[in-house]
């Protein structure tokens, strides 16, 4: 006899046993919550009218505006991946800081930081930086374990640093503003920055051989013909990181507004560099449309399983689980770093985000965590999803670039130490909050729920007076 206190966890684990038989997530979460949602109408637990809600659920996920900013900022970094202002700006810094132990490492690092300020996509700085510098190192003597990890690694900074399109989507999830979830992603994503920078500069004192200066020859240019090249790539990119971020930091533009203005901006850099064409054009919108359409599927999978996960009382039975953890907000707070980590070796990013912080945000919010808070050290920590061995997208992706000499075992074991300085961002995220709130603006500090508005009522008990005419 099925009871309201067992579907909850049946539906957890059929859902996990359609992921573990390989079945699309998308289809997975539909399937599991209509299953289920038939199974409580017949045993009583709600009536057909509840589902009711579903097509209103749907419409409400086709009309968000916000969802919109996705095909924009994917549309942006498919057409920056291929216009050429990757490789202005790998070569000049490149031969900037070349003459260094390290230099194409440090170049590596502070470039993908500013692609993925300016693209928002992992693929996008990964697939360019392996196509660029893999070769360059490999020509100049750089340990294969170092040359592989620093790309992937750097092509992650995108998953954190503002446009970042994890954040747009855990900002819908959690109901906080994608300004919010930016402005506190600045914080964790400089730290990342400084520490991978501090990693090579480490490796460089230590193993100077691993990571060899490149040699007279390969830095022909000098002065000022040098820096013009580093400016030429910086200030395009400059340009378009306003366009994008500041219009958003200064209340100019909503996120879907500077996403479309980043789009248009792209396709004008690409004119710039002569790179752009109508092929071009046509592939970047392909690969946008597969994207957009497998989030839209994931999420209206995922509103299928979670109106019926709520009617069953699901939210309470998570809130019993999670609330009573030993520790407090730091023991949820780990356990559930702890659970993202090991299941970001199996699902997407997206999917993660659909499925997992709905049922986790109530009882973040319960706990009295910030929920921007929250959202970003959650955004921190499923960066590790794309440098993960075996299963690491980062990886596939310099993979399929990477020349045929280059062993996948190599790949593998260089992406460890990366995602060790990885989680060691997550443990600083978690015990220094103000990392993230520090850049929120607070506001006036009142909360709105407690304003109370008082318009006295006039005296009833007094006779009107009636106007008279003469």
């Amino acid at each position: 006899m099925l009871t309201l206190e067992m579907m909850p966890p049946l539906m957890f684990g059929g859902l996990v046993l359609f992921l573990l038989i390989g079945f699309p997530v998308a289809f997975s979460l539909a399937a599991v919550g209509l299953f289920f949602g038939f199974v409580s109408i017949e045993a009583g637990f709600f009536t057909e009218a509840y589902l009711f809600n579903l097509p209103l659920r749907v419409f409400g996920i086709l009309s968000n505006d916000l969802l919109l900013a996705i095909p924009f900022f994917t549309l942006m970094g498919a057409i920056l991946e291929r216009c050429g202002l990757a490789e202005d700006l790998l070569e000049g810094t490149g031969q900037l800081f070349g003459k260094v132990p390290g230099g194409l490492a440090f170049a590596v690092v502070v470039v993908g930081a500013i692609l993925g300020a300016i693209t928002g996509t992992v693929a996008a700085s990964v697939i360019a930086m392996g196509m660029i510098s893999l070769p360059v190192m490999m020509r100049y003597g750089y340990d294969m374990r170092i040359a592989t990890g620093v790309i992937a690694a750097s092509g992650t900074i995108a998953q954190l640093i503002p446009p970042s399109l994890v954040l747009i989507v855990l900002g819908d999830q959690l109901g906080r503003s994608v300004g919010d979830m930016y402005a506190g992603a600045i914080g964790p994503s400089m730290m990342q920055v400084l520490l991978f920078l501090s990693f090579v500069a480490v490796v460089a004192l230590v193993a100077p051989h691993r990571m060899p200066p490149l040699p007279e020859e390969a830095r022909p240019l000098r002065g000022w013909p040098l820096y013009r090249r580093v400016l030429r790539g910086m200030v395009p990119s400059a340009a378009l990181m306003f366009v994008v971020l500041g219009t958003i930091f200064l209340g100019l533009a909503t996120p879907t507004e500077a996403g479309a203005m980043g789009a248009v901006g792209a396709i004008l850099l690409a004119v710039a560099n002569r790179r752009f064409s109508f092929a071009l054009l046509g592939e970047a919108m392909s690969n946008t449309m597969r994207i957009t359409a497998m989030v839209i599927y994931i999420l209206i999978g995922a509103t299928v399983f979670s109106l019926v996960f709520q009617g069953v009382d699901g939210g309470l039975w998570i809130e019993h689980l999670l609330s009573h953890l030993p520790g407090g907000q730091t023991g949820f707070l780990i356990f559930v770093n702890v659970f993202v980590f090991f299941l970001a070796f199996f699902l997407d990013f997206f999917e993660i985000a659909f499925i997992v912080v709905p049922l986790l945000a109530p009882v973040a919010e319960k706990l009295g965590i910030d929920l921007v808070w929250f959202g970003v050290l959650l955004c921190v920590n499923l960066q590790t999803s794309f440098m993960h061995p075996p299963f690491g997208f980062a990886l596939f992706y310099l993979r399929g670039v990477a020349p045929r000499t280059v062993l996948t075992k190599d790949i593998y074991l260089g992406a460890i130490p990366w995602l060790c300085l990885q989680l060691v961002i997550v443990a600083i995220v978690i015990a220094w909050p103000q990392s993230v709130t520090f850049w929120l603006d607070r506001g006036t500090g009142v909360d709105p729920a407690s304003v109370r508005i008082e318009v006295p009522l006039p005296d009833v008990t007094e006779e009107p007076t009636v106007p008279t005419f003469r």
